[in-house]
């Protein structure tokens, strides 16, 4: 061992403490000295770095998930801590006897072949390190080899935000090759114990609790194709499932916001006529939805539609804004309240004398020419006179041109069928707004019954719509 190590620590001294750049000599002489009281190992001499160990060489891939450092929903970005294990067989790399692996240095995976790991969504990935790095390489006696590293890795995932809050978020990483086919490499993963060293079982389901996620992992059996370049490439799929905790957003946002709807139906069982109290509970809540909205719309992740709280509010909006467009129309009701009852009387009155007026006047033409008219003339005019036989028919003919200067029947037009339909169609109008304005509040109490079946539609069609 002396023998060896003497060279070497010539070598350090003659660099002055200089760092040299890895060479297939130095890390044999390294490998010997650290495995001196084992057994020495070397790489056989016909050993080629650039080939695979063989034809549809197996490689084997374990994810140990340590943590869940952040997701980030503007980026759409994962943080994990991971221990990563890669593990295939090397027949062409022996084993001392009776050793059941060795541990070789880091550096010594430049001697070896080693798979071109390409994780498609990674976005960046940083070795952790205390003392030195969480990386090492391990020969065992079935001439397996095994790299394992400790990293923290950000994964890309898309992400779509329309059922935000109700979304559950799917991302997929791909452990895969980017330059051997499948005829070359497959990946698949490690079907041992968790904690051996290889990683998870398959199918095998892990959660981690975060503040505002249910992170879930899981492993699929099936090996994934991927096509592009010179043919199929295999990948090893793994599976995070982002499910929100519903929670918070139940008693921040909708709980609140149907509070608000609720309230605004006690405005109904306000006198109309305390406009102060009702206008300041309607137009209050209203404004305390907008802010919410405006709110949650800015805090929320950005989505290419309308999201499912955004619709929530928008809905309960809407809701309390019918409300005050109800007290407009009863306030509009009460307002007109007394002309149009005045108006209603003065129809009936003018319906009944129409009823017990003289009978129709039939004239006698003949007789009508035989009456002398006499007159006197003015200014060059002449004013006819009537006889006193004349005066019941001078008194019909005052009494019509009243009726017909009424402002009251101007709202009567003759007799047809287009001037009924419009007749009935402004008495409809008319007990519309009698009903409206009235002081019994009759308006409201319908609505009391009208908007609480609503809002429980809404929400039965809602929920169903987006749970589904």
């Amino acid at each position: 061992m002396w023998k060896l190590l003497m060279p070497l620590l010539a070598l350090v001294a003659f660099g002055g403490g200089a760092t040299f750049p890895a060479n297939k000599e130095l890390l044999e002489c390294a490998s010997q000295i650290l495995y001196m009281d084992q057994h020495s190992y070397q790489v056989p001499t016909d050993y080629n770095r650039n080939i695979p160990p063989g034809k549809n060489t197996t490689v084997y891939i374990g994810v140990n998930i340590i943590r869940v450092s952040g997701v980030d929903e503007n980026k759409q970005e994962i943080t994990l801590d991971v221990f990563l294990q890669v593990s295939w067989t090397e027949d062409r790399l022996n084993v001392p006897h009776r050793v059941p692996f060795i541990d070789l240095p880091w550096e010594f995976r430049q001697l070896i072949w080693t798979p071109d790991l390409y994780i498609w969504q990674l976005q960046t990935m940083k070795i952790l390190s205390v003392l030195q790095e969480m990386a090492s390489l391990r020969l065992y006696a079935n001439r397996t080899v095994t790299v394992s590293i400790g990293a923290t890795i950000t994964i890309k995932c898309d992400m779509d935000f329309v059922l935000y809050p109700l979304d559950v978020q799917n991302c997929d990483i791909d452990f895969g090759s980017y330059k051997y086919t499948t005829e070359d490499v497959r990946f698949e993963w490690r079907e041992v114990a968790r904690w051996l060293g290889l990683g998870p079982v398959g199918n095998e389901r892990s959660e981690f609790r975060l503040p505002k996620y249910v992170v879930t992992f899981v492993t699929a059996k099936s090996n994934h194709i991927h096509i592009f370049g010179e043919g199929e490439h295999s990948a090893a799929r793994m599976q995070i499932i982002l499910s929100r905790e519903l929670r918070s957003y139940l008693l921040e946002s909708y709980l609140p916001s149907s509070l608000f709807v609720i309230i605004s139906w006690g405005s109904f069982c306000v006198i109309p006529e305390i406009v102060p109290g009702r206008m300041v509970l309607l137009v209050t809540t209203l404004l305390s939805l907008v802010t919410m909205f405006d709110t949650v719309s800015t805090n929320s992740p950005d989505a290419l539609e309308l999201k499912c709280i955004e619709v929530w509010l928008i809905s309960c909006t809407i809701f309390v804004f019918l409300a005050l467009l109800e007290y407009f129309v009863v306030l509009f009701g009460i307002r007109y309240d007394k002309s149009w009852s005045r108006r209603r009387q003065d129809l009936r009155r003018a319906a009944s004398a129409a009823q017990l007026g003289p009978p129709p006047l039939h004239i006698n033409h003949l007789q009508r020419l035989s009456t002398p008219v006499t007159g006197t003339p003015q200014g060059g005019m002449f004013s006819p006179t009537l006889s006193v036989e004349d005066e019941g028919l001078k008194q019909q003919f005052e009494h019509q041109a009243i009726q017909r200067d009424s402002p009251i029947l101007e709202s009567i037009p003759p007799g047809g069928r287009a001037t009924g339909f419009v007749t009935r169609m402004r008495g409809i109008i008319d007990n519309g707004v009698m009903f409206c304005g009235a002081q019994h509040g009759a308006l409201d109490k319908y609505a009391l019954m009208i908007f609480p079946m609503c809002f429980l539609l809404f929400n039965v069609i809602y929920w169903t719509t987006y749970l589904s």
